[in-house]
């Protein structure tokens, strides 16, 4: 699916529950890591306008809260179940 970009910080647990839910249902997106540099905590404030994680943009549009994150992803992949079912 194109359009999608995911990011986290290594550090954070609701990011962690993201990542172990893409990885459980085969869910492979491009992933940006907000301690990797300043440019890319200041191209998710210049998206959506704070640099909170994890955050999943759709097409341009941000999506915040890991667990409407999980949702989406599981509505939109076919086969994505949540870790443990």
């Amino acid at each position: 699916m194109s359009g999608l970009k995911l990011y986290y910080k290594p550090s954070c647990p609701y990011c962690q529950k993201v990542l172990t839910f893409m990885e459980h249902s085969g869910i492979a997106i491009p992933l940006k890591n907000n301690d990797q540099s300043p440019a890319v905590r200041e191209e998710l404030i210049k998206i959506g306008g704070k640099p909170q994680v994890p955050c999943l943009v759709i097409d341009g549009k941000a999506m915040y809260e890991s667990d409407d994150i999980i949702k989406w992803l599981r509505d939109n992949y076919k086969g994505a179940t949540p870790p443990g079912k």
